[in-house]
């Protein structure tokens, strides 16, 4: 299950309604991103993300249907946030179940990673000297990197 909106999530509640979907799973794996008060070694006082409905929910769909053909899942949910955001607040929340705990834990892995660099939101932190956009992380990159190079090896658990 894939949704982007504005409202915030509960952790727990949505935890509960994916295991319910996969009731014969084993392992659940599970992040939960949040806004960071720094940035670069500057104050963050809060950020907006901005992204293209419709499009990005096919790219979350995309990055979903990947990860299910690296491991065998059971349920995956993706919940990504968008707008204005402070300090604290959850931006993303990702989980997955499968019979097996390193599946489970792999795939969550694999799907925090390639939602940094291949979903599209745009995100503009608010800081003392002025709004400035956020610049892709090259360890980002590197994860996206040492994936793609693990392309052919699936892994089940």
């Amino acid at each position: 299950m894939i949704r982007v909106q504005e409202d915030d999530f509960d952790v727990g509640a949505e935890l509960d309604r994916l295991t319910e979907e996969a009731r014969g799973c084993g392992a659940v794996s599970c992040f939960v991103g949040l806004v960071r008060d720094f940035s670069g070694g500057e104050t963050v006082s809060a950020m907006t993300l901005e992204h293209y409905p419709g499009m990005t929910e096919r790219q979350l769909g995309k990055i979903e249907a990947e990860a299910r053909e690296r491991w065998p899942l059971d349920a995956v949910l993706i919940v990504h946030r968008h707008g204005r955001l402070e300090p604290g607040d959850r931006i993303v929340l990702v989980a997955t179940a499968s019979a097996h705990r390193r599946a489970a834990i792999d795939a969550c892995s694999f799907l925090i990673d390639w939602l940094k660099t291949r979903a599209p939101f745009w995100k503009l932190e608010e800081t003392p000297e002025g709004d400035r956009w956020v610049d892709a992380d090259p360890g980002d990159t590197e994860a996206e990197e040492r994936w793609a190079a693990r392309e052919g090896k699936r892994g089940h658990g």
